[in-house]
């Protein structure tokens, strides 16, 4: 699937460039060169990037250590519940349904709160990560101008990584569907 997705990207690319080398004229002889980086090799390469990860693995191991306890008490405590409410007023009933109820969706939040898309793990990880993608972009930038090169791919995450501002068509784009044309 990736190497479809990344052969995709790369034939949009080229058909892209195509259409632009004829816009500018048949007598550009300029030809195009393409590279390509496995972002993932590079990542398992770097000490901070295992490093970072390690960090991350301790601190969900440690949350999922918590929600797991939590889960606990909360099926002993509803266990405890069922084996009892055959003896319980419906005062005490419901008022044990209100704390299991509360004790569940505490356990829900937390989750959400420590593992959620907006939690304190995406957080951690975008700090560890934010100063690595700068790292590796740099990198691809270098070596993209040192080595002549006018797009790079990635073929970990198939996408566009560099390009050169000449290539850059979005306002040609822009003006012709502003036109109408």
């Amino acid at each position: 699937m990736k190497t479809l997705i990344t052969c995709a990207v790369f034939a949009l690319t080229i058909a892209m460039s195509s259409t632009l080398f004829a816009q500018k004229g048949a007598s550009s002889s300029t030809n195009l060169k393409i590279g390509f980086v496995d972002t993932e090799v590079i990542l398992k390469q770097l000490p901070e990037a295992l490093e970072g990860d390690k960090r991350i693995k301790d601190i969900v191991g440690k949350i999922n250590d918590t929600l797991k306890t939590m889960n606990q008490q909360l099926t002993e405590r509803y266990e405890k519940y069922q084996k009892q409410s055959a003896m319980m007023t419906a005062e005490s009933k419901a008022q044990e349904e209100t704390a299991l109820k509360a004790m569940q969706q505490n356990m829900m939040m937390y989750q959400e709160e420590k593992l959620g898309q907006q939690g304190e793990v995406a957080r951690i990880r975008e700090q560890l990560i934010a100063p690595l993608r700068e790292k590796i972009s740099k990198g691809i930038q270098d070596v993209a101008k040192q080595e002549g090169l006018h797009f790079i791919l990635d073929k970990a995450n198939p996408g566009l990584l560099y390009a050169e501002e000449k290539f850059d068509i979005t306002f040609t784009v822009l003006d012709k569907i502003k036109r109408g044309k």
